[in-house]
């Protein structure tokens, strides 16, 4: 009796859990349609303008992957924030810190998780990436579990979306004076071993050119130079590990030299 009593439990749990955004999964379903009808919509003739329709076209795939902590105090609490409206936030996938991964927007549609920022030439990152938020409040180290669940996700895009080993990087990265995500535990030296992102190799016998412009360095990685201390602070975070100053000591330089080289 109490065996059946358990699994009653388990049955009405799992339950409600399943139907807690079923809500906010019609939204979805809704918004998607909508999308649909829109991008069937044919142009009003005039001036002479007609539509002939193309045979050759295809879905914009995306190029990059931005990573974040959520900066949040649980993963429940992410997702019901990344599924109110009046909050203007989402992410394509969340990963909490037991490994389990929410997939919250279908990877060709747009997602509004990097905000404004740049890396390289590319403006407008939310239009070419796939953003994922990593359950973390911005200090703690990141869970084994969570990392694992990231690296098997990581390797179904990178095949699926063909994306660049240079093209995963962290929100901070892209926004350097407005954000830290994910934080400087987070282990990027394994992703890059592994093939998702960049990491500097060994510096020891690197003899600095007289001329080298550290900065134009860093601009030529990726990184946007307009606030120069916010984007050194950013990449001490990420390839030195550390929430630094913005000096860069002989050591940080010949770090973004590497960098700069395997970026050229």
């Amino acid at each position: 009796m109490n065996r059946i009593l358990v699994f009653f439990f388990f049955l009405i749990f799992f339950s409600c859990q399943a139907n807690k955004y079923a809500a906010t999964n019609k939204v979805y379903k809704r918004q998607v349609k909508q999308l649909a009808k829109e991008i069937m919509r044919q142009p009003l003739n005039g001036n002479k303008k007609t539509w002939v329709g193309t045979t050759n076209f295809g879905l914009r795939k995306p190029d990059f992957v931005i990573i974040h902590h959520t900066a949040q105090d649980s993963c429940e609490q992410t997702l019901k924030t990344f599924t109110m409206p009046r909050t203007q936030v989402s992410a394509h996938y969340v990963i909490c810190k037991d490994g389990t991964v929410h997939h919250m927007l279908n990877d060709y549609l747009r997602a509004w998780h990097a905000g404004t920022g740049s890396w390289g030439n590319n403006r407008d990152i939310n239009s070419c990436s796939i953003g994922i938020g990593l359950d973390n409040d911005g200090f703690e180290p990141f869970a084994e579990e969570q990392i694992n669940s990231l690296l098997v996700l990581l390797d179904t895009l990178k095949t699926r979306y063909n994306i660049p080993q240079n093209n995963f990087i962290g929100h901070g990265d892209i926004a350097p004076t407005r954000k830290n995500d994910p934080n400087f535990s987070f282990p990027w030296e394994d992703l890059a071993s592994l093939g998702f992102g960049i990491w500097y190799r060994d510096t020891s016998a690197i003899q600095l050119p007289e001329d080298f412009d550290a900065i134009r360095a860093l601009r030529i990685i990726g990184y946007s130079v307009q606030d120069t201390p916010a984007t050194i602070m950013q990449f001490k975070r990420h390839f030195m590990q550390v929430e630094g100053d913005s000096i860069l000591a002989e050591g940080d330089k010949k770090v973004i030299y590497d960098l700069m080289k395997q970026s050229m």
